[in-house]
């Protein structure tokens, strides 16, 4: 691939997204406090960070450091920061911390194993990404472990938060809101699995739309809040 095409360029229109996404979960955090809000907040902030490092592989080509910050903010920590702020709604805080220092300790262990991969050269490509570049394939199973993690809680929650509210009339937009959020979790993870089979336009694509999504998902849990006249800049949707 001599250079970037046209879809290539669409992780700047996602970290633009995620820029723009991540200062009102945090706001929400910083006024109210709440664990699952730093998770949600952090989240947000790193799948920017993965969505950065494609963008800067588009406009400037192929860099060792940005691939490897790459795996790491996005195959590996795409979705889990998010999954992990559900985890704190979900379950009990004591299980939630045990979880957290189960996920940081697989995240740092596989963090370790792409920083140190021998890189392929023969495979890289000048204006895209894909983990086959690294030497130490078995890295990249610690990717579907994380991710299957991620979807458990972040789609389940959502799922079953929409499923909770599907009946409650004052709680439409909850339902609605949580099936925005439920879909727009599961959409990266299928760009994941796309990625893994050398389609990685593909997860370019269902990150901006995931991303997107969630964020009309959020939209729908804070309107009878903005109806009340609360603030909704510093309001986030969670499954709840």
């Amino acid at each position: 691939m001599s250079g970037p095409h046209l879809v290539h360029y669409i992780p700047i229109v996602t970290t633009v997204v995620a820029l723009l996404f991540a200062p009102r979960v945090l706001g929400r955090w910083r006024r109210k406090g709440g664990t699952h809000l730093l998770w949600w907040g952090m989240g947000i902030i790193l799948y920017g960070v993965g969505t950065l490092t494609e963008s800067a592989t588009t406009l400037f080509g192929w860099n060792e450091a940005v691939f490897r910050s790459w795996y790491i903010s996005g195959a590996l920590l795409g979705g889990a920061p998010l999954a992990q702020g559900t985890v704190y709604l979900m379950l009990s805080k004591r299980t939630a911390d045990r979880l957290s220092i189960l996920l940081i300790a697989t995240v740092v262990v596989a963090s370790v194993g792409v920083l140190l991969a021998p890189i392929d050269y023969s495979l890289v490509e000048s204006h895209r990404l894909t983990g086959s570049v690294m030497e130490w394939q078995g890295v990249r199973l610690f990717s579907p472990f994380i991710n299957t993690y991620a979807f458990i809680f972040l789609v389940g929650g959502a799922a079953l938060s929409a499923w909770r509210f599907r009946a409650d009339a004052s709680g439409r937009h909850r339902f609605i809101g949580n099936v925005f959020i439920a879909v727009g979790a599961l959409l990266p993870g299928i760009g994941g699995m796309s990625t893994r089979m050398g389609y990685t336009e593909v997860l370019y694509v269902t990150e901006l739309i995931g991303l997107s999504l969630i964020w009309i998902g959020y939209r729908y849990n804070v309107r009878p809040d903005a109806a009340r006249g609360a603030p909704v800049e510093h309001e986030v949707a969670v499954p709840a």
